[in-house]
């Protein structure tokens, strides 16, 4: 079969609506729309970084207008979602749970041997949860032997959880304080749901099309990044066996040099954009591939805050923001949630022309992501363009 043949615009167009990013409220609005959501990306990235508001929720406000930031604990509740790490931590709707069986099984295969001590404390801590009931990191007596030398710098009961997590025989829910529950699987997995190995090849294919799913055109590197964590998989091959059967369609992509695309077969490609305008999470699932936003919209995008301070061009955490289907501007923003005041560091536009009308939506947009970050205000400390910058500030203050 002939692969399809799409200009930058009509790929940026296919990739937008596979975001869930095609329009304001695209799966509708309530706690309905956040698990839509979820279960139609298959996957949404959770952050810690308490910067803004955090990335798992501000994926979610991105695209539901009336999102309340207790909906995603209350789908965890009702055994809708679950978290887990598989490409990244993140939510998964729970209906994908048995997919999630190879990576943890992985993990146990393939995780560097445990030293007998260590080896024991998983054995007791599991025993603990089984007796008692969920359990955080600070039910756990101080084991330490040494001072902590940083971050990741884990204390041993701290390792003995993340290790029974990432395996499967424990799972987490969160508390409203976005701290760690840890607890067994049979009292967070609903009875009804399947918990079947897949096979190798059930596994690659439903890879394959979350990931199409997802982003809407993705080249076989991007698809094996979501499987990488199972060696040995076979989305290669069933790449193959699935554009053979028609499941898929290869694409071209007018001024892209890149090796062909992947595309679902059922794939929409006469997409209508409805022009609104998106303050965007840095782990949003349109911005997880750097390389694709400057093959694809010309925009060339770093998380800073991974950084040195030095070498940062923008900010601490700039927020890519999206408008139709370009990117105008990257905003480095901190909530002072004390004062209840939204200070944007540095609002940085790119070379683009904003209309009179772009810039109201970008007012429209702002108003709510301070709303989002439960401020009252807002404060502009430094943009390139003054009169952007005006006008937007002008419309704060009338």
């Amino acid at each position: 079969m002939e692969p399809i043949i799409l200009t930058k615009s009509q790929a940026r167009k296919i990739i937008l609506n596979a975001a869930g990013l095609a329009r304001n409220a695209q799966f509708g609005t309530g706690i309905e729309a956040v698990y839509k959501v979820i279960d139609h990306l298959g996957f949404v990235q959770l952050d810690t970084n308490y910067v803004v508001e955090r990335a798992h929720h501000h994926v979610m406000a991105a695209r539901v207008p009336d999102y309340q930031l207790e909906w995603l604990a209350e789908l965890g509740d009702e055994g809708l979602i679950f978290e887990y790490f598989t490409s990244d931590a993140g939510f998964l709707p729970m209906p994908d749970f048995r997919f999630s069986l190879p990576v943890k099984e992985s993990f146990a295969v393939n995780g560097k041997p445990l030293a007998p001590q260590l080896a024991r404390l998983v054995k007791e801590v599991l025993d603990r949860v089984e007796r008692e009931g969920p359990l955080m990191v600070g039910d756990f007596d101080d084991d330490r032997l040494e001072a902590s030398t940083g971050w990741w710098d884990w204390r041993p009961a701290k390792v003995a959880l993340e290790r029974l997590y990432l395996e499967g025989q424990l799972m987490i829910s969160r508390t409203k304080a976005f701290q760690k529950v840890y607890d067994l699987p049979l009292s967070l997995v609903p009875q009804d749901t399947d918990l079947k190995m897949p096979t190798p090849e059930e596994f690659a294919r439903y890879v394959i099309r979350r990931t199409l799913g997802a982003l809407g055109l993705s080249s076989a590197k991007e698809i094996l990044w979501r499987a990488r964590r199972v060696k040995g998989n076979l989305v290669k091959t069933e790449l193959e066996q699935m554009l053979a059967n028609g499941e898929l369609h290869t694409v071209i992509v007018d001024g892209l040099k890149s090796k062909p695309l992947y595309m679902l077969a059922d794939q929409e490609i006469d997409v209508k954009l409805s022009g609104e305008v998106f303050i965007l999470s840095p782990f949003d699932i349109l911005n997880v591939f750097r390389h694709r936003l400057k093959d694809f919209f010309d925009f060339d995008y770093q998380i800073e805050c991974f950084v040195p301070a030095p070498k940062r061009k923008y900010g601490y955490f700039s927020l890519p923001i999206l408008a139709g289907e370009t990117f105008i501007a990257r905003m480095d923003a901190k909530a002072d949630r004390k004062q209840k005041v939204l200070i944007v560091h540095n609002l940085h536009f790119e070379p683009v022309d904003l209309d009179q009308t772009i810039i109201e939506k970008l007012v429209q947009a702002l108003r709510a992501y301070v709303r989002f970050n439960q401020c009252q205000d807002i404060s502009f400390k430094k943009s390139n363009n003054a009169t952007y910058l005006e006008a937007i500030s002008q419309s704060f203050s009338g």
